[in-house]
């Protein structure tokens, strides 16, 4: 049976009203994995007609969560950056992403952007998710056409994020 947006938002609200925290997180994480890796799911929300960026497809009006769909057409690549306040899962639908993880180096003060050391980088392919938690610094890099599963822990574009640099 294939899984639904309905049913997704209904896993995540259970996983996050049981625990906020990092075991919510993770069975979000997991559900996510469930929805990227469901051809059904990815064909009913993230299929030829699915053309935007960033869509809203679920926002909790009550723990306020996200669950977003990303078409990204072409390569992109992506300046080191985390989620604020926030925490975001990332799955991947089709496509692959190259993730590379960062080590803050210097905090951003003063208006400049704070700097960061490479950690890892890694593939993510098509029914995978990965968890970032408050403060993970990250940045995503895609060669081709792309579809991604996004969870945020509130609405991003509400959300003020600080700059960085990769330190030389």
């Amino acid at each position: 049976m294939s899984y639904t947006l309905g049913q997704f938002a209904a896993d995540c609200r259970a996983a996050l009203l049981k625990d906020p925290g990092p075991a919510g997180r993770e069975l979000v994480r997991q559900y996510t994995e469930r929805a990227c890796a469901d051809p059904d799911f990815v064909a009913r929300h993230l299929g030829p007609d699915a053309d935007a960026e960033r869509s809203i497809l679920y926002e909790d009006p009550d723990l306020h969560f996200c669950i977003l769909g990303h078409v990204y057409q072409g390569a992109k690549a992506s300046s080191p950056h985390d989620h604020g306040p926030s925490w975001a899962i990332y799955g991947q639908a089709a496509g692959v992403t190259e993730m590379t993880d960062w080590r803050l180096v210097a905090k951003p003060t003063d208006g400049r952007p704070g700097t960061v050391a490479k950690v890892r980088t890694y593939n993510m392919t098509p029914g995978m998710a990965h968890l970032y938690g408050e403060g993970d610094l990250h940045s995503p890099r895609r060669e081709t056409d792309t579809r991604l599963i996004r969870i945020e822990g509130r609405d991003l574009t509400k959300v003020k994020r600080d700059k960085f640099e990769i330190a030389a």
